[in-house]
């Protein structure tokens, strides 16, 4: 496929763009309007960032909102197919499309400061010196696992969001749910139709969100993530501050009793989970619908994080290190906040660069880096 290179050397570009999902497809989109030369390193075996992971009945009429890439609509799409298939193919056609210099699979293991100023992106397929670098890597590589007391002890199966593999693994078991997002609302209602029984756990009680979700309650939404960001705290989920869209199928889920919540249990047993009031529930399986944290551990070597834990951004750029972008990370984490944060990103970039006199004269990656050199 013309613009997806498999494997790499490394080389000097004036940007390297980390991961190819929606925010670094949009990221190199813009970088190549503006005629910036660059590179997109993505780890995942072929085009689809995390959507390619998704379970098989996640269909696409299920999605919840995906925005179009800046300059291509997705084009007919079937709402019954898999999201994992259509969303790939279509990520897959607009690499095609705009000829995107997408090196793939490549696995960035750390990001350091490199040789003059630039950045030295390591990788076991090769290391790249760059002036800039856009993170896009998301969260799906970093599930997040909640530990309990005797956690270890339960004789049942554990999995989280990242490994389910649809409704049909659950048939006949008794399941319990934990998480108060809408991935958990998902996949309670499938399971709920083949399972023994379901228990649905989650820290604080559900808020569910009637009536339309407009661009004002967007913007509402996006300040209050970016707030956390700008202070140097890690981003929030984006149902914090959404809520779970209150859609037909979630109402049943309510009327039936499938969505019954419960306060989180205190302790997992051999047989199940238990609250300190001595109320038990026995289950097979822990379903951990507890969400994601970022996967930014590769740019460790910058320190770039705050004593809050997060990396604090003034638009998509780094405070501590204007060299380094982060798009898809806490306000831009949506599909249209990552194409516009792509925008934003390569703006920034290239006044970077004609301010150091150097736009354009990167390019497309080239030869080699040697290791003492970078």
């Amino acid at each position: 496929m013309r613009g997806v290179r498999a494997g790499a050397s490394g080389g000097d570009v004036d940007v390297v763009v980390v991961g190819a999902g929606q925010a670094g497809l949009s990221t190199a989109y813009h970088l190549a309007r503006a005629g910036i030369g660059h590179v997109v390193l993505d780890h995942a075996p072929r085009p689809g960032g995390a959507w390619q992971f998704r379970w098989p009945s996640l269909t696409y009429g299920k999605v919840h909102g995906l925005h179009a890439l800046p300059g291509m609509e997705p084009g007919g799409t079937d709402p019954l197919r898999p999201s994992s298939e259509v969303i790939s193919a279509y990520f897959a056609a607009y690499e095609e499309r705009f000829g995107l210099d997408v090196r793939r699979p490549v696995h960035v293991t750390a990001v350091r400061e490199g040789r003059a100023g630039r950045l030295r992106v390591e990788s076991p397929a090769g290391t790249w010196s760059a002036r800039a670098l856009v993170n896009a890597t998301g969260t799906w590589d970093r599930p997040f696992w909640p530990r309990y007391p005797g956690q270890e002890s339960f004789r049942g199966r554990q999995l989280h969001t990242a490994q389910y593999p649809g409704p049909q693994a659950f048939a006949g078991a008794r399941v319990v749910v934990v998480g108060g997002g809408t991935s958990a609302v998902q996949h309670l209602l499938e399971i709920a139709e083949v399972a023994a029984e379901t228990t649905w756990v989650t820290r604080r009680p559900p808020v569910f969100r009637a009536g339309p979700f407009g661009e004002a309650e967007g913007r509402a939404a996006v300040a209050l993530v970016e707030e956390r960001v700008r202070s140097g705290l890690p981003p929030q989920s984006v149902v914090s501050v959404t809520g779970l869209a209150l859609n037909e199928a979630v109402r049943a889920g309510l009327a039936s009793g499938i969505l019954e919540r419960q306060p989180v249990f205190d302790r997992i047993t051999p047989s199940g989970v238990a609250w300190a009031d001595g109320r038990h529930v026995e289950a097979d399986v822990i379903l951990w619908a507890t969400g994601f944290r970022a996967a930014v551990d590769h740019l460790a070597p910058l320190r770039l994080r705050e004593p809050g834990g997060g990396i604090r951004l003034d638009g998509t750029r780094a405070v501590r290190d204007e060299r380094v972008h982060l798009v898809g990370y806490g306000p831009s984490a949506s599909t249209i906040g990552a194409n516009r944060a792509g925008g934003a990103a390569a703006r920034e970039i290239r006044r970077l660069l004609a301010r150091e006199g150097a736009a354009g004269d990167g390019g497309r990656a080239g030869e080699p880096v040697p290791a003492e050199a970078s």
